[in-house]
């Protein structure tokens, strides 16, 4: 039987669902989700802006919506998978694997979290499961992890999963109006294995 003329095959390199544990999910960004994002964002907009550039732009609905159709446009081109973190059904942040190098086997992870969720190793287990995905399913060589040199969470995580600080990129982000100073960490695939950090 042929497919309808206006059928969208799924996207068959896409996991479109990551079981992180007993009670926390990755799921492939959907329209669905753009509504809790947004309140998410919204309940936590003043935390959240400290070391995210792109809170100040997302100011409804509808940004959230254009966000995640191009995200799944990205996913198509193999650039970039963006997913929620889901806990008992309900979106407590956000994680990815973005600005993918094909050529190269390069990709960068962003995630962030809800503030009352913080302390409690949610984005450290959620960035193994990301980790392993990239190594595994998509082939990747090389993920990085770039922070703002005075973000100590976030540099606490990289080098929790024994990323490497490799240095400093200058002025490399405009946050808030002021360009900030960046860590880079990097992990490679025969490090996550040698390590035993893919178990």
């Amino acid at each position: 039987m042929e497919a309808h003329p206006c059928y969208q095959p799924a996207l068959k390199f896409i996991e479109m669902k990551i079981q992180v544990d007993d009670t926390i999910s990755l799921e492939f960004l959907e329209d669905i989700h753009a509504e809790s994002l947004y309140n998410l964002v919204n309940a936590n907009r003043s935390y959240l802006r400290e070391w995210l550039p792109w809170v100040d732009n997302m100011q409804s609905v509808a940004n959230f919506t254009w966000y995640i159709n191009d995200t799944k446009r990205r996913a198509e081109a193999k650039t970039d998978f963006g997913f929620a973190i889901i806990i008992e059904k309900n979106i407590v942040g956000r994680i990815g694997l973005h600005h993918i190098n094909q050529t190269n086997k390069i990709a960068e992870i962003g995630y962030w979290l809800a503030s009352g969720k913080q302390g409690s190793g949610i984005i450290t287990k959620c960035c193994r499961a990301i980790i392993n995905y990239g190594f595994t399913q998509l082939g990747l060589n090389r993920i990085e992890i770039k922070c703002g040199t005075g973000n100590d969470k976030s540099r606490a995580i990289a080098e929790k999963l024994q990323f490497k600080q490799e240095g400093i990129l200058r002025k490399a982000e405009l946050l808030n109006g002021k360009f900030i100073d960046l860590y880079l960490y990097s992990l490679l695939r025969e490090e996550w294995t040698i390590n035993g950090l893919d178990q």
